[in-house]
């Protein structure tokens, strides 16, 4: 029964509350692993743009051109995470710009495309807006774009810790009320004051 994992949610929360805290405390060191991240995510992202650009299956009407762009430069991220972790820092900030603007186009013109096929295309368009104006922003601000994204991590990560922490403790009064017989399983736990 779930209940009974009751210890490995508060574990959980106390780990993001520690990450969260690094996070506000060693923005610089938090940065590092977060682009580490995303340079695999770029990687797996950049191999299925690729793949989806030169499949016999994806409708010439598509952009291919621009998919298999994205593809290139998401590898090349990659790669040059891998190659020069340290040195790449605000020259990755530069390339994850490009990357969202060149992404957010990409979403914009097959928006555009499908228009004829779907409703609420403009979800996608809204996306692709809004990539291109972080990818803008990027370029601006590079420094407090990304100590920004850092500070909002971390926050998150706190806030989801305790919300984790709070949870398992509930889990263990559920579980508690379970096994001693007052509550039958499949009911519930009413609030005691």
């Amino acid at each position: 029964m779930w209940l009974k994992n009751w210890g490995w949610t508060i574990a959980r929360g106390v780990a993001a509350i520690i990450f969260g805290l690094l996070a506000l405390l060693m923005p610089g060191m938090t940065w590092i692993i977060l682009m580490g991240f995303f340079a695999a995510y770029a990687l797996i992202d950049g191999i299925g743009a690729l793949v989806e650009a030169l499949s016999k299956e994806t409708p010439r009407d598509r952009p291919w051109g621009l998919l298999f762009l994205k593809g290139v430069l998401g590898i090349l991220v990659a790669v040059a995470w891998v190659a020069w972790p340290g040195r790449v820092g605000l020259a990755f900030l530069y390339v994850l710009g490009t990357w969202a603007i060149l992404a957010g186009l990409l979403e914009i013109g097959t928006a555009i495309r499908l228009r004829r096929v779907i409703q609420n295309e403009w979800l996608l368009a809204l996306g692709g807006i809004l990539s291109v104006a972080f990818g803008v922003i990027v370029w601006m601000h590079p420094g407090a774009g990304a100590l920004a994204l850092v500070w909002w991590i971390g926050s998150y990560a706190i806030i989801f810790g305790g919300l984790l922490i709070a949870l398992g403790f509930r889990m263990h009064r559920l579980n508690t009320a379970v096994s001693d017989g007052s509550l039958p399983l499949g009911g519930r736990l009413r609030h005691q004051t």
